[in-house]
């Protein structure tokens, strides 16, 4: 795998090991991370998951000794450390080292991990709905980006993919529709884009605000708001937006076959445009790595 890997002030290229069995970043998943992309030398709203990987860390009780802008300045410098035409996946976390029950009272680690992650495809299948939902807010610490939250969105991709389905949407829990297990969920309806509002059971996307302002720069109508089942059965288009796919089609819900519509279309078309303010890596080096 082509990455580097920042822990204790140095760079590696191999990733290093930073858990023991005592942490408890480990035996009790203390542990919150974010996810950035750098798509072609940019890297989109990359300072927003610094800052939220800062917040989430405070939700669960670490305390990093990095700001938000400090994270930010490792994970540009960790891409431009890498060849500057390939798309890569950029991974802070802060986790705790030992301590007792509390993370409070341990040691706030930071490792950040830089590697290649080509995009996917722009289908990413079809979707099917999880008996599993999101947690409330009294329920587990759903305003963090934390580790602890992952082994419920696997298990509701899991039960999807047994059943045939490449998706699994998640409701929340007053029964309506939260998200899929690991992006965010769009519908489109006479033209009109509609997403879950945020209700603090699952994170309020930053590729999701950035979408939703795009659209409505453009003259589309967006609605956050409450979404139903129903919603989805009737919905002309199905769509996602995530950080590790971006905006990509759904092509089916439950036995309904879709396509690809014109308000995807578009989203995706103005997150493409948006790629190219956000460059960290200068078109000289482009050119370079072309060259090479």
């Amino acid at each position: 795998m082509n990455g580097v890997h920042y822990y204790e002030g140095s760079w590696r290229n191999d990733p290093p090991l930073v858990a023991g069995p005592a942490d408890l970043g480990f035996w009790s998943a203390n542990n919150v991370f974010d996810g950035a992309r750098a798509i072609h030398g940019c890297a989109p709203d990359l300072d927003r998951h610094c800052a939220r990987l800062i917040r989430s860390a405070a939700a669960i009780g670490l305390q990093p000794g990095l700001s938000g802008e400090q994270v930010h300045e490792l994970c540009v410098a960790g891409v431009r450390m890498l060849p500057a035409d390939a798309d890569y996946y950029l991974r802070p976390m802060f986790f705790c080292r030992e301590g007792s029950l509390l993370p409070e009272t341990g040691t706030t680690e930071f490792v950040l991990s830089v590697f290649e992650m080509p995009m996917p495809a722009e289908n990413a299948g079809r979707a099917t709905l999880s008996p599993y939902r999101r947690a409330a807010p009294d329920q587990a610490p759903t305003d963090a980006k934390a580790g602890a939250l992952y082994p419920n969105s696997q298990r509701a991709r899991r039960d999807a993919m047994k059943r045939g389905f490449q998706l699994a949407v998640v409701l929340d829990p007053d029964g309506n529709v939260a998200e899929f297990s690991h992006a965010n969920l769009w519908l489109a309806k006479d033209g009109v884009a509609i997403t879950p509002k945020a209700n603090g059971t699952f994170l309020d996307g930053i590729t999701k605000n950035r979408v939703a302002g795009l659209l409505e720069a453009a003259g589309v109508t967006v609605e956050q708001r409450v979404v139903t089942v129903a919603d989805l059965n009737d919905a002309d288009e199905i769509w996602m937006s995530g950080n590790a796919g971006k905006i990509q089609t759904v092509t089916g819900w439950e036995g309904r076959e879709l396509q690809p519509g014109p308000v995807f279309r578009q989203a995706r078309a103005l997150y493409w445009a948006f790629l190219g303010t956000c460059r960290i890596v200068d078109e000289a080096a482009l050119q370079r790595t072309a060259t090479a």
